[in-house]
C-alpha cells in the first residue's frame, strides 16, 4: 500500500487515524508540533516518540514534499515556483510580499476546466484535483525558502491554477490544516478562497462556519457580457450568483470581494460600471478591479489607465466600495491570470498561472 502523507491531516483526521491504530490522541499534536512548529521532516529526529512508533512512521507515513522545478524571482522580490508532484504533474505558486506580510497564492487543481476567456490557466483542461497534501505542500515548500529569510507565510489565496470549489473537500482540508492554532495558525480572516461562481460550492462554504474569506470572479455586470467571458455564468446567472452571495453574506457576516479584470472594449466604459454598481447595491462587498495581464494566446487588451481609473472613479462615487490590485510579478508573468504551469517565462500574474503537466511518461 501506498504511504500516507501527514501533509494531508487536519489534526482532527489525524487523531482519529491515531486512535484508529491504538495510539493516543497526543500523538497527533506531538506530529503537529514537530511538522509545523519544530519544521521537521525527519521522523527519526521526533525524539519524543518512541524509537517503535517512530519506525511504524517510517514504514506506514511520509512527510514528502513537491519538487522545485524550476524557481523564478522578480524585480519586486515575487517568487514563482513551478513544483513538481510525485506522479510527475507540475503546478505553479506564487509567493508575493506586502508591507502587512508574506502571501502566496495556491493552486488547487492540475489544469482548470472553467474556460475563462481571458485566463491562461484554462488553456489546460483539468487533470486531476490536487490533494490536501500537495495543496499544503506548496505553503511549506515556499516556507522552506522564506525560512532563509526568517520569514514565512503569513496570507494564502487560492487563486492559482483551478476552481477550489471543483475540489471542495481537498480545499476545505488544506483550509483547516493552514488555520490550525497547534500548526502554522494562520488566522482564517488571512485567508481567500477565490471562486469562479460555482454556487452549490458557495452556498456550502456559508455552512462551515469559519471565517476565512471569499472571492467572487464576476469581471462583467451583466450576463450577456458574463456569459461571452465565463462559461460557468450560462449553469448559474448573475441573478442565482449573487442571491448565493447574499445568503453566504447572512450566513456568515463577511464581506465579499467581487473580482473584475477590466478588459479593453469589453467590461471597462463607464455604462458597464453603472450598471454593476446598480448590481451590487446593498450587498456587503467590494470590489477589487484587475489590469487585464497579457496572455499571448487570448486576443484581450488591458484596458487604458484612464478607463480603469473613470470606473474605479465611478464606483466609489457611487457606493461602491472599489480598488485597483497592484501588480505582482508581471515581469516574470506571475500576475493575475498569467500562471499557466509550463515553466517558460515566469507567467505568474492573475490569469496567467497554466503550467503544463508532466505525468509520467508524458512529455
Amino acid at each position: 500500500m501506498p504511504k500516507k502523507n501527514l501533509f494531508g491531516y487536519t489534526l482532527k483526521a489525524l487523531e482519529e487515524e491515531m486512535l484508529a491504530r491504538g495510539e493516543k490522541k497526543y500523538r497527533a499534536t506531538q506530529l503537529y508540533q514537530w511538522i509545523y512548529v519544530k519544521k521537521v521532516t525527519d521522523f527519526d529526529s521526533m525524539t519524543d516518540i518512541s524509537k517503535s512508533f517512530r519506525d511504524v512512521l517510517k514504514e506506514e507515513y511520509t512527510l514528502d514534499l513537491p519538487r522545485i522545478f524550476t524557481k523564478q524571482v522578480a524585480s519586486d522580490g515575487t517568487i514563482k515556483l513551478l513544483v513538481e508532484m510525485e506522479d510527475g504533474a507540475k503546478v505553479e505558486c506564487v509567493l508575493m510580499r506586502y508591507d502587512y506580510g508574506n502571501a502566496i497564492c495556491v493552486s488547487s487543481q492540475i489544469g482548470c476546466s472553467m474556460g475563462c476567456a481571458f485566463c491562461a490557466s484554462g488553456l489546460l483542461k483539468r487533470e486531476r484535483n490536487l490533494s490536501a497534501a500537495e495543496i499544503t505542500g506548496q505553503v511549506m515548500v515556499m516556507n522552506k525558502i522564506l525560512y532563509e529569510e526568517g520569514e514565512n507565510v503569513s496570507h494564502i489565496v487560492v487563486m492559482g491554477t483551478g476552481e477550489p470549489f471543483d475540489n471542495y473537500d481537498n480545499v476545505s482540508s488544506f483550509i483547516h490544516i493552514m488555520n490550525e492554532a497547534k500548526g502554522l495558525a494562520i488566522g482564517a480572516r488571512h485567508i481567500t478562497v477565490s471562486t469562479c461562481g460555482l454556487v452549490p460550492g458557495i452556498k456550502r462554504y456559508g455552512d462551515e462556519g469559519i471565517q476565512v474569506n471569499l472571492a467572487i470572479s464576476l469581471h462583467a455586470p451583466n450576463d450577456k457580457i458574463r456569459n461571452e467571458l465565463m462559461p460557468v455564468s450560462r449553469a448559474y446567472n448573475m441573478d442565482v450568483l449573487l442571491d448565493a452571495v447574499k445568503e453566504y453574506i447572512e450566513k456568515s457576516g463577511r464581506r465579499v470581494t467581487f473580482e473584475y479584470i477590466l478588459i479593453k472594449g469589453v467590461n471597462d466604459t463607464i455604462e458597464c460600471a453603472k450598471e454593476l454598481s446598480e448590481r451590487l447595491r446593498g450587498i456587503l462587498c467590494y470590489v477589487n478591479l484587475i489590469p487585464l495581464n497579457p496572455v499571448k494566446e487570448k486576443p484581450f487588451e488591458r484596458s487604458l489607465d484612464k478607463d480603469t481609473k473613470a470606473f474605479s472613479l465611478y464606483l466609489n462615487n457611487h457606493g461602491i466600495n472599489c480598488t485597483i490590485r497592484k501588480e505582482w510579478g508581471t515581469g516574470i508573468d506571475a500576475a493575475c491570470g498569467q500562471l499557466k504551469e509550463w515553466g517558460t517565462g515566469i507567467d505568474a500574474a492573475c490569469g496567467q498561472l497554466r503550467a503544463k503537466y508532466v505525468l509520467k511518461g508524458r512529455n
